[in-house]
C-alpha cells in the first residue's frame, strides 16, 4: 500500500499530478497548466507575467470560496471574463431575467390581471397585444443565448461536450426560439406553448443547489418505487376486500357503503387512496360501522397498515437518502475549496522558482499572498481575519499546511460587536442611562405591549357581532393612542441609553423603531383627518380609507409588533434562529416546488382552461345553493378554483376534492338545534 503523501508535497508534483494523476482529474490537468504558464511566464522575467499568476491564484481562491469548479480557463482573457461573468452584479442581472420570463405568464393570454378568479364575478381582463410579451420574451431568450455561449467558452468544448446540463441548455433554447418564431408566424393564435413548459429549466440550470437536490431525488427513486409498490399492493388487495366485504342483499348498510363508496373498482381505489390522507375519515366508514362495530377493523387495518407504517417507511426512505446525499455534497465542497486554496498555493508558490529545473518552492511570502488577497472578491470581515492572521506570521513562507488553515476563517462566524455607549458627565444622566439601558427596561416594553395584545383581543371578542358601521371606537382609540405615545417614548429613551448608532446595531429595535414609527404616521394621519376621538367616534369616510380600516391596519402592525418579544426569551430565540436557517437552507426545496407547480399549471391551463363555467342566474357572494349536493363544487363554492388563467392554477393543482359534509357538531344552530 502507498504511503501517504505529506501535506507539504507539491499538489501539481509528479508524484500527485504532474505526469500521473493530471491525466485523468480535468481539475488537477487545468492547476497544472495554470502552473506551467506562471512559470514560463517567469522565465521571461516580465511584470506581466507576474501580474498573470496573481491573477490565476485570485481566480482560485474565489472558486475556493464559492466552492466552485477549477476546471475552465485560466488564460488571461478567458480569466478577465469569468471573475465578470459570476460577479455579483451579472448574477443579479441573470436571476432577474430568470424572474421576469417566469413572470410573464401572469400577463401573457390568457392573463391574470383580474381582482377575482371568480368565474361567477370575473371582469374581462386585459390581453396584451401580440409581440409585447414576445418582445421581453425574446429579449429574455437571447440574454440565455449569451449565457449558454459564455459558459461553453469558459469551460471548454470538450468539457461543453460532458455535461448534460449544458446541452440540455442549448437545446431547450433551440426548442423555445422556434416556438417563439411560430407564435409571430400564426399571431400569437396558437393555444399550445412548448416553450411556457421549458421556463422552469431555467431556474434549475442556474442553480448548483436545485442540482443537486434533483439529483438527489432521481437517486432516492428506487428506494421510493419499492414502498410505492407496497403501497400499490396494500391499496389493491384491501379494495377487493372491501367490495366483496361490503355487499349487501338487502337496503341496509352494506347496500348503502357500497353505493356511496365501493360501487365499482375505480371509485372503490379512490375512496381508499382518499382514507389513505385521512381526509374522509370516517366518513368513509360510517354506514357500515352504523349497521355492525367489527366492520370498523377493517378501516382500522387499512389505516394503521398504510399511515401509520408504509407512509412513515416512506418519509424514512427519503431522510435517509436525502441526509446520505448531503454528507456527500458537504465532502465535496469541502474537497472544492481544498482544491481551488492548494492549486492557488501551487501558482503563488511557482513565482518563487527564478527559472525552470529549479527545486519546487518550499512555501508562499506573505506579501505575495496579500497582493493576491487584496485582489479577490469576498466578504470584508473574511478578508481582514486573513490578513492579520498572514501579518502574525511575520516574514516566513507560508508552508502548504498553514495556507490551507488560513480559509478556515471562511466558515467562522462574525461575532458581531455592539459600539460603545455614550458618556455622560452628569451623575443624573449616567443613572438615567444605566435604568433605560438595563434589560428590564426592554421587560417593562414588553409587558406594556402585552397589555396592548389583550385590550385588542378583548375589544375583538365585544365587537364580534357588530358590524364595523356601528362600532364605537372611542375607547380602542384613546387606548392605541396612549399606548403609541409609550412606544415613541421608549424608543427614544432607548436611543438616549445606547446612543443612536447603538440602538440601530441591534436588529430588535430596528424592528421595533421602524414599527413605532409607523404606528406614529398613522395615529398622527387618524388624527388629523377624523380628529381626536370622543364617544359615538363613528365618522364618516374620508380620504381612502375609513375609520374602522385605519383601526384595523393598527391594530395589526401592534399585533406584528409584539413579535419583538423573541429575543429577549431564549429558547424562543434560538428556535427563531432555527427556522429562520431552515428556511435559508430550504431554498433549494423550494425552488424544485417552484418548478413543480409551474409546469402542472401551465398543463392545467392547456387541459382545463374553459372547463368551469359561471352558474345562470344569481351570481351573488351570499348566493347559497341549497339544492346543490352536499360537499359538491358547487356547494363549496370552489369557482375561484380554475385553470383559466395562470394566477390561480398554481393554488388549484394542490386544492383538495370536495368531501361529503359533516354535521357541525358544536355548532348550536346544528342541523340538530
Amino acid at each position: 500500500m502507498a504511503e501517504p503523501q505529506d501535506e507539504s508535497e507539491p499538489l501539481l508534483g509528479p508524484t500527485r499530478g504532474g505526469s500521473g494523476r493530471g491525466r485523468d482529474c480535468p481539475a488537477a490537468a487545468v492547476a497544472a497548466a495554470a502552473v506551467a504558464t506562471c512559470r514560463s511566464a517567469q522565465v521571461r522575467g516580465t511584470k506581466a507575467g507576474q501580474e498573470l499568476c496573481i491573477d490565476q491564484a485570485v481566480v482560485f481562491i474565489e472558486d475556493a470560496i464559492k466552492y466552485r469548479s477549477i476546471n475552465h480557463r485560466m488564460d488571461a482573457s478567458a480569466m478577465w471574463f469569468y471573475r465578470w461573468y459570476y460577479s455579483t452584479s451579472c448574477q443579479r442581472i441573470l436571476s432577474f431575467i430568470i424572474f421576469l420570463i417566469l413572470s410573464l405568464a401572469f400577463v401573457e393570454t390568457p392573463s391574470s390581471l383580474t381582482s377575482s378568479s371568480d368565474v361567477r364575478f370575473r371582469r374581462v381582463a386585459w390581453e396584451p397585444p401580440c409581440g409585447l410579451t414576445e418582445s421581453v420574451e425574446l429579449l429574455c431568450l437571447l440574454v440565455f443565448v449569451a449565457d449558454v455561449f459564455v459558459k461553453g467558452y469558459l469551460v471548454g468544448w470538450s468539457q461543453y461536450r460532458s455535461s448534460p446540463w449544458l446541452l440540455a441548455y442549448l437545446v431547450v433554447l433551440v426548442v423555445s426560439l422556434i416556438d417563439w418564431i411560430v407564435s409571430l408566424s400564426v399571431i400569437c393564435w396558437e393555444t399550445i406553448r412548448i416553450r411556457r413548459l421549458l421556463r422552469p429549466f431555467f431556474l434549475l440550470q442556474n442553480s448548483s443547489m436545485m442540482k443537486k437536490t434533483l439529483k438527489c431525488i432521481r437517486s432516492t427513486l428506487p428506494e421510493m418505487a419499492s414502498v410505492a409498490l407496497l403501497l400499490a399492493l396494500h391499496l389493491c388487495l384491501f379494495t377487493m376486500f372491501g367490495m366483496l366485504l361490503f355487499t349487501g342483499e338487502k337496503d341496509d348498510g352494506l347496500s348503502k357503503e357500497r353505493l356511496t363508496y365501493f360501487r365499482n373498482l375505480p371509485e372503490a381505489l379512490t375512496s381508499l387512496l382518499v382514507l389513505l390522507t385521512t381526509a374522509n375519515n370516517p366518513d368513509v366508514m360510517m354506514p357500515a360501522y352504523s349497521k355492525k362495530r367489527a366492520y370498523c377493523v377493517f378501516f382500522i387495518l387499512f389505516t394503521v397498515i398504510g399511515s401509520l407504517f408504509l407512509m412513515n417507511l416512506l418519509t424514512a426512505i427519503i431522510y435517509n437518502q436525502f441526509r446520505g446525499y448531503l454528507m456527500l455534497s458537504l465532502q465535496t465542497s469541502l474537497f472544492r475549496r481544498r482544491l481551488g486554496t492548494r492549486a492557488a498555493y501551487e501558482v503563488l508558490a511557482s513565482l518563487e522558482d527564478g527559472r525552470e529545473g529549479h527545486p519546487p518552492a518550499v512555501g508562499v511570502k506573505p506579501e505575495t499572498f496579500l497582493w493576491a488577497l487584496q485582489k479577490t472578491h469576498m466578504a470584508v470581515h473574511c478578508k481582514r481575519a486573513i490578513e492579520q492572521k498572514v501579518r502574525s506570521h511575520g516574514d516566513r513562507l507560508l508552508s502548504a499546511d498553514e495556507f490551507q488553515k488560513l480559509f478556515n476563517e471562511l466558515d467562522k462566524r462574525v461575532i458581531k460587536e455592539h459600539p460603545p455607549r455614550p458618556e455622560y458627565h452628569s451623575p443624573f444622566l449616567r443613572s438615567a442611562q444605566f435604568l433605560f439601558g438595563h434589560y428590564y427596561f426592554d421587560y417593562l416594553g414588553n409587558f406594556i405591549a402585552l397589555g396592548n395584545l389583550v385590550s385588542i383581543c378583548v375589544f375583538l371578542v365585544l365587537d364580534s357581532d357588530v358590524v364595523p358601521d356601528n362600532r364605537d371606537d372611542f375607547i380602542l382609540g384613546v387606548l392605541n393612542s396612549v399606548f403609541i405615545l409609550y412606544y415613541q417614548v421608549e424608543m427614544l429613551l432607548k436611543i438616549f441609553a445606547l446612543g443612536l448608532w447603538g440602538y440601530l446595531s441591534y436588529l430588535s429595535n430596528v424592528f421595533d423603531g421602524f414599527l413605532t414609527l409607523v404606528l406614529l404616521v398613522l395615529e398622527i394621519s387618524t388624527l388629523a383627518v377624523y380628529r381626536f376621538p370622543h364617544p359615538g367616534w363613528k365618522p364618516q369616510t374620508v380620504g381612502l380609507l375609513s375609520l374602522w380600516d385605519m383601526t384595523r391596519l393598527v391594530n395589526m402592525l401592534i399585533v406584528f409588533r409584539f413579535l419583538r418579544i423573541i429575543p429577549n426569551i431564549k429558547m424562543m430565540a434560538v428556535v427563531a434562529n432555527t427556522l429562520l436557517d431552515l428556511v435559508r437552507n430550504m431554498r433549494a426545496f423550494a425552488g424544485i416546488l417552484v418548478v413543480v407547480y409551474y409546469i402542472f399549471a401551465i398543463i392545467g391551463i392547456n387541459l382545463f382552461r374553459g372547463v368551469i363555467v359561471a352558474p345562470s342566474g344569481n351570481s351573488s357572494l351570499s348566493t347559497v345553493n341549497g339544492s346543490e349536493p352536499c360537499g359538491s363544487f358547487e356547494q363549496l363554492e370552489y369557482w375561484a378554483n380554475n385553470f383559466d388563467d395562470f394566477a390561480p392554477a398554481p393554488l388549484t393543482v394542490p386544492a383538495p376534492c370536495p368531501q361529503p359534509c359533516r354535521p357541525r357538531a358544536l355548532d348550536p344552530a346544528g342541523p340538530h338545534s
